[in-house]
């Protein structure tokens, strides 16, 4: 049987015998083989085992079902040099779900970050960290341009007259829109 001998780095002057691990050369190429193989195994296992002949349907519960009854809706106006246009609508669908609509023509400036959705009692985005302001209330963030729907937990309060589109990366509103 041939060995291998394997040293450890190490200062020459201390070199000894507990310092050197041999290795047996066919063991190393079974565990090798075995790892190998359990990873091939697990590999085909996750690729090919995908049934292509089903349709897979997604159900989006933040989509509106069935029509979209609008009862209150604005043009946003674009703030601090944005690109910011479009429509927002407020709503419920066929089961009395509660929803905000940005319209197909929704645009806003993407490139700075996070851009908060509020509902708001003015056009005004007034902020209060330390003690909350009720007159403002976070509904969900922008997730890109065009279409949109924003799934309300209830019927928004009656003081909530405008939506505020709000970058908090730049600290500067990008829209609002007052809805009547």
């Amino acid at each position: 049987m041939m060995l291998k001998f394997i040293g450890i780095r190490t200062n020459p002057s201390r070199i000894s015998n507990n310092k050197l691990k041999i290795i047996k050369p066919k063991l190393m190429k079974r565990k090798f083989v075995l790892l190998t193989s359990i990873f091939s195994v697990f590999a085909f296992v996750l690729i090919g085992c995908s049934d292509d002949s089903s349709e897979t349907i997604t159900v989006d519960t933040s989509l509106p079902v069935g029509d979209f009854e609008v009862e209150r809706q604005g043009d946003l106006v674009a703030e601090s040099g944005t690109p910011t246009q479009g429509t927002v609508q407020l709503g419920s669908d066929s089961e009395g779900t509660d929803f905000l609509r940005f319209s197909d023509d929704f645009t806003t400036e993407l490139g700075t970050g996070t851009v908060g959705i509020f509902l708001s009692t003015s056009s005004v985005y007034t902020a209060d960290p330390a003690n909350g302001n009720p007159d403002l209330k976070l509904i969900g963030n922008v997730s890109g341009n065009g279409e949109m729907f924003i799934k309300l937990s209830g019927e928004p309060e009656a003081k909530f007259t405008h939506i505020i589109l709000w970058c908090a990366t730049a600290n500067i509103p990008f829209g609002n829109a007052e809805l009547q």
